[in-house]
């Protein structure tokens, strides 16, 4: 459990993390911390399967080493023998859940990874967690995945609280939507503690944060690194120079014939989408071949990695290890640290049991368990 805390010294938790990617969820849950009078967040250990992502975590999360950040495929992982920790942090892989895939959920390659993040909650028994995915994780398995990882969640000691976060409504500048599980040790339900769904601080399209406000409001700094401009093919330029903010390959009317793209059955809006100035960006992805890229709203180019982490909400001083290609995977992959920020800040609000503005949450996870009830012994 946490360090005992007096009126003079924090409470501090030692956090561990599964698929850490670039530290996007260590950042926000340190600046949370810093937030909250009475908390204080120690890495412990954390692990991500590729050496350039964890060079990245390693370079700028306070504490962490070649000792503490672990290389590898997590099923190689002894989590058991780990340090042990009070708060946990697991944004298993979203590859089977994503709505873009096929949706192979618990099926897939990937789907099953979450159960290390369960085997951890029974093993250490931190007094608190979050988890990270992608909504598509509600549909997966005809519906089943998610309530079926709720469950499991349910039964490893926790009261679980599921929300779908739409963070172009917390402030940041991207629509970016992603299920967020926060679950508190039975032990702190029963001390009275009750996690709720902040408030959203951004909920109108009239108070979000803008792309060209991210990008400009203040400019980036000449010494930011992972801000070289991508390279861009003339056919690319003519091709954009025809494509106005907000619109893609596939919809913009103006574009003659032979800079057409012949994609058959072509249904991603994203292919050579310019941001639109006056609203937030289209969600950042690991992406960037094929037209995937970000595009500006105005000039003929891609985004450079330094726009993309921006659009993320790293800060300038955040520096990503890898080549151009690893970098631009990283930031897309990463929880943005603000949207982080926002979970943190009211979970250890509520450990600190001060109020703040809540909400209901948008998933019902009773239900959805009762509704998996129902259709147990045919899917699973």
């Amino acid at each position: 459990m946490a360090e005992k805390h007096t009126s003079s010294s924090p409470k501090t938790y030692k956090l561990g993390e599964l698929f850490c990617g670039p530290g996007g969820i260590a950042l926000g849950a340190h600046n949370a911390a810093n937030k909250v009078p009475g908390i204080k967040i120690e890495h412990a250990w954390a692990n991500d399967y590729d050496p350039t992502t964890a060079d990245t975590y390693r370079e700028n999360t306070p504490g962490a080493s070649e000792e503490t950040v672990y290389v590898g495929d997590v099923r190689e992982l002894d989590t058991d023998a780990l340090p042990p920790i009070d708060g946990f942090a697991f944004g298993f892989p979203c590859n089977d859940f994503s709505l873009v895939g096929k949706q192979k959920g618990l099926e897939g390659k990937y789907g099953p990874l979450y159960t290390y993040g369960i085997h951890v909650l029974k093993s250490h028994k931190p007094e608190w967690f979050v988890a990270e995915n992608v909504g598509g994780l509600s549909g997966a398995n005809a519906g089943t995945a998610f309530p079926y990882i709720l469950r499991e969640m349910q039964r490893a000691g926790y009261t679980v609280v599921a929300h779908k976060y739409r963070f172009e409504e917390y402030g940041l500048p991207q629509a970016r939507h992603r299920i967020i599980i926060v679950g508190l040790h039975n032990d702190l339900i029963a001390s009275g503690k009750e996690f709720k769904v902040p408030k959203p601080t951004t909920p109108e399209p009239s108070m979000m944060r803008t792309a060209k406000q991210a990008l400009t409001e203040p400019p980036i700094p000449e010494w930011a690194t992972n801000n070289e401009l991508t390279r861009q093919s003339e056919v690319v330029k003519q091709r954009l120079a025809y494509i106005k903010p907000g619109e893609n390959a596939f919809n913009a009317t103006d574009m003659p014939e032979e800079l057409r793209l012949n994609v058959r059955g072509a249904k991603l809006s994203q292919i050579y989408k310019r941001l639109d100035p006056n609203k937030p960006a289209y969600t950042v992805t690991g992406s960037g071949g094929g037209g995937t890229h970000i595009y500006h709203w105005e000039e003929p180019r891609a985004l450079t990695n330094r726009e993309r982490a921006r659009l993320q909400t790293f800060p300038d001083w955040y520096k990503f290890i890898g080549n151009k290609e690893n970098v631009r995977r990283q930031i897309g992959m990463a929880v943005p640290p603000d949207g982080a920020q926002v979970i943190f800040e009211a979970l250890f609000n509520t450990l600190m049991e001060n109020d703040y503005d809540g909400i209901e949450p948008n998933i019902d996870v009773d239900k959805r368990i009762r509704e998996l009830e129902k259709k147990e012994g045919t899917l699973f």
